[in-house]
């Protein structure tokens, strides 16, 4: 048989068939390509002119920690737990995304074929050119049948998804910059937005709202143009490798600029010299041999240009400021990238940026999907605007990255893959009502994709406190027998996050602390680890509150002026028990007799590191607040003896007060179950939080969040009504994760208070303080 080559991944050859230009040699590792598929329910696919994009949706089992209440009057002893811990299984929904070359498609298909268990379906919705090509071999190989949907109407779909779901999905690229990719803060209505997808031709659609939007023009010089006049001028007939050639070439060797016709600038016009004048225009004039480089960036930069100006015409004529590219012409390569932006950057003297996706190439399929959803009755996925999505890092690629869990050894026999997966959320995330300005909004403190310091120590610092994460995860679960082994693998899982981010540090948007927290917890759940600190908060918990009643006793026997410091001292006291710090975890882990007691004696004294302490008091001297919400931190000694005391405080003002905490487990910190059980325990022996319970003064409400961190852009829905319709007016926001790390320059309509003790040396240095030096920072409603 004839065979041609094709090369793949890692620069491996393999043979391909050059009957049918597909190859059948390659090898998929089971539970990294194709994942779960014994539970895939649904699919659809997007057939392009080289790439194939699947969609299925699965049912994902995994474990999860609940915690239930014993009965507290029916204790017998007072060293029995306030609750128990048991692990159960629970089903989600899970939405997976793969990407690769259309020659591997057959393999994939029957892979697919060979590990479908449960599917119910008997229609796989299709869009993208190659659906017609590829019908037949779909239909026989799966055995479904082939419904197509329009291609445009898949592209808006699924891009109002990624947009709505994905909070760093757009961003702009700016050649040599450090970072090149630079992650913008989606705008809390999406809507209206241009949209140019570059396939073999153009087409630019103003999209306004979720199902109404209009192809407003477009032109036929597009992608193909650009593959089928390069492929004429170079004799190189492969996309990729004509983007190759133009990376390396130099268009002013080719292109007649404006100096080559008038010695220089074109001033009365306003023309640079370095302006091209006339692509190609050097071609008609001088007797010389152009390299293919050169041509191939002429070229490039000529369609471009034309896109560019064409984009730019179109919005300003419908007065849109947000345009995003997408199509296989950009696919996410860095010098069509940079000629678009440079493009429109000129046309528009910098008013509009050209915006890029993250996701561009899983548009279409993620929108074929939604429509075969919305036309099934008996979908579990119907209604997917009902609920909130988030991308799983644990099982998916990230930005110009091939999948870093294929080893590589099977990497040079799988080829290159590409995965997206996101996670059904059991709520939906909305905006925090008291944001100032919620398209400004950045819940970040530190981009570490534009701090190469930064950045370098928190991947180090990450990957030294792997051996820690891993013994308290096979410790939080005694009786798995197959526990270490599940743990070693989150380790090497993790750790291949941590190299890719070192050098793709843009793969999953920007890189924050938060992020890498949140991915360390994605792994961790991928491997049924979804609590490992579980038996520590309990412990915590049961010993803070055989404490409390002594400490309010105490608080009680002050004066206004000395309680209101101790209350504030109790606050941050708490705040020093934090298992995700390693200089508290190590002190914990060696010393049992750490109490509140000796976290107070490491508090830095006044003045603070940041100290509004006095603005703070003088505030108290007027009106009491309306309502406060609380986002709290950590179990044990932080919510019982430093929260509690504080929320009494305000309670006994007058003052309604909402907890918020976290729906999922992270660290240490307490769930809004566990904070339930806690408080029916503390309203048993203190009757202003029993009464404020009873009046409904005092309200539990889940934050929609299971990270360290907080992003008050994505909240509980229930948390932002209840917000709003208690007319909030004091938020305070506690802890190195959500007020140090994130929010400390989170603008407010109303009044705040961030505190924090800074438990991390380095960062405490950074700051210009020690470790276990104080914030407190109180900021005023804006008048």
């Amino acid at each position: 048989m004839a065979a041609d080559c094709t090369k793949v991944a890692a620069g491996v050859w393999t043979a391909r068939s050059a009957r049918d230009g597909l190859d059948k040699s390659i090898t998929l590792p089971p539970d990294e390509i194709f994942r779960n598929l014994e539970n895939a329910k649904s699919f659809a696919i997007d057939i392009g002119g080289s790439l194939t994009k699947l969609a299925y949706y699965s049912t994902v089992q995994h474990k999860v920690a609940k915690v239930r209440s014993f009965d507290h009057y029916g204790r017998g002893h007072d060293d029995e737990p306030l609750y128990e811990i048991s692990v159960q299984e629970e089903i989600t929904a899970r939405l997976h995304f793969v990407k690769f070359e259309n020659a591997y498609i057959e393999t994939c298909l029957d892979f697919i074929k060979a590990h479908l268990v449960n599917t119910e379906t008997k229609v796989i919705k299709a869009t993208g050119g190659g659906a017609h090509k590829f019908k037949n071999l779909i239909e026989k190989k799966l055995g479904l049948k082939v419904d197509k949907e329009d291609e445009m109407t898949c592209l808006i779909k699924g891009c109002n998804f990624v947009l709505r779901n994905i909070p760093h999905e757009a961003f702009v690229y700016v050649k040599h910059a450090e970072p090149e990719f630079r992650f913008q803060t989606t705008h809390p209505d999406i809507f209206p937005y241009l949209l140019v997808n570059i396939g073999s031709g153009v087409s630019i659609v103003r999209v306004e709202s979720e199902d109404q939007f209009e192809r407003i023009g477009g032109s036929s010089i597009g992608g193909g143009t650009f593959w089928g006049l390069g492929a004429l001028l170079t004799q190189t007939k492969r996309f990729d490798e004509l983007l190759q050639l133009a990376s390396r070439g130099q268009h002013t060797n080719v292109d007649m600029l404006v100096r080559d016709i008038y010695g220089g600038a074109y001033e009365s016009f306003g023309l640079t010299g370095d302006l091209i004048a006339s692509s190609f225009g050097k071609s008609a004039t001088t007797d010389k041999e152009f390299t293919k480089e050169d041509m191939a960036k002429s070229l490039l930069h000529m369609i471009s240009n034309d896109i560019g100006q064409l984009a730019c015409l179109y919005a300003k004529l419908h007065n849109l400021s947000r345009v995003y590219f997408g199509g296989f012409f950009i696919r996410g390569h860095p010098v069509t990238m940079h000629t678009i932006t440079y493009s429109i950057n000129y046309f528009t003297k910098g008013e509009v940026q050209a915006l890029f996706l993250r996701h561009e190439g899983y548009l279409g399929a993620i929108g074929a999907f939604l429509k075969g959803a919305e036309e099934d009755s008996k979908h579990l996925f119907q209604y997917p605007n009902q609920y909130s999505w988030g991308e799983n890092y644990a099982g998916s690629s990230g930005l110009m990255s091939s999948s870093p869990e294929v080893h590589p050894m099977q990497r040079t026999r799988s080829g290159t893959f590409d995965m997206l997966e996101m996670d059904r959320l059991d709520r939906q995330l909305v905006n925090l009502p008291l944001l100032h300005d919620a398209s400004s909004y950045v819940p970040d403190t530190v981009d570490l994709t534009e701090d190469a310091m930064a950045r370098e120590y928190w991947l180090s610092c990450f990957e030294d406190a792997l051996d820690g994460v891993v013994k308290r995860a096979v410790v939080s679960q005694p009786q798995s027998l197959d526990a270490p082994e599940r743990a070693e693998k989150f380790r090497q899982k993790y750790r291949h996050k941590l190299q890719t981010l070192r050098h793709q540090p843009f793969a999953y948007g920007s890189l924050t602390v938060r992020s890498l927290l949140d991915t360390r917890e994605h792994c961790l759940n991928e491997f049924n680890f979804p609590d490992p600190y579980s038996k520590v908060k309990q412990r915590e918990n049961d010993v803070a509150l055989k404490h409390f009643q002594k400490v309010v006793e105490n608080l009680d026997s002050l004066s206004m002026e000395e309680r209101q410091f101790a209350l504030v001292k109790g606050l941050l006291a708490g705040n020093v028990f934090d298992w995700g710090a390693k200089a508290v975890s190590d002190v914990l882990e060696t010393n049992s007799a750490f109490g509140f007691e000796e976290a107070m004696k490491r508090l830095q004294a006044r003045p603070w590191l940041v100290d509004a302490y006095n603005d703070w008091i003088e505030r108290l001297k007027g009106p009491p607040h309306k309502c406060a919400l609380f986002f709290v931190d950590n179990s044990g000694i932080d919510i019982i003896l430093g929260v509690f005391p504080f929320v009494r405080e305000l309670l006994s003002k007058g003052t309604e007060v909402i907890l918020a905490s976290n729906s999922g487990p992270a660290l240490n910190d307490v769930t809004c179950c566990e904070l339930t059980i806690v408080t029916e325990r503390i309203a048993a022996m203190d009757s202003v939080i029993r009464t404020a319970l009873e009046k409904d003064k005092l309200l539990l409400v889940q934050s929609g969040s299971s990270s360290p961190c907080l992003d008050l852009s994505r909240l509980d829905k229930g948390l932002a009504t209840v917000v709003w319709e208690r007319k909030t007016d004091l938020v305070i926001i506690e802890g190195m994760g959500r007020a140090i790390h994130t929010n400390y320059y989170a603008a407010l309509r109303c009044e705040s208070l961030k505190l924090a003790v800074i438990k991390n040396a380095w960062l405490a240095e950074r700051l210009g303080g020690n470790i276990f030096s104080v914030v407190f920072k109180y900021e005023m409603a804006p008048k």
